[in-house]
């Protein structure tokens, strides 16, 4: 094989592992950005209210 093909597809190989890897950890960062959402901590707040309530009424 031609050495110029060898080349070019050695680049591309490591241009799409480089974006495949770039686009992993975008993800993983977004997801732990998600887990430490206001969104999140309002879910937990609610469920803690609701049990307050429960509470209170037993009362």
């Amino acid at each position: 094989m031609n050495l110029a093909l060898i080349h070019d597809r050695l680049h591309i190989k490591t241009f799409w592992e480089k974006r495949i890897n770039a686009e992993g950890q975008y993800a993983e960062t977004e997801e732990q950005r998600r887990n430490k959402s206001a969104l999140q901590l309002r879910g937990e707040w609610l469920v803690r209210l609701e049990n307050r309530n429960k509470h209170l009424k037993n009362l």
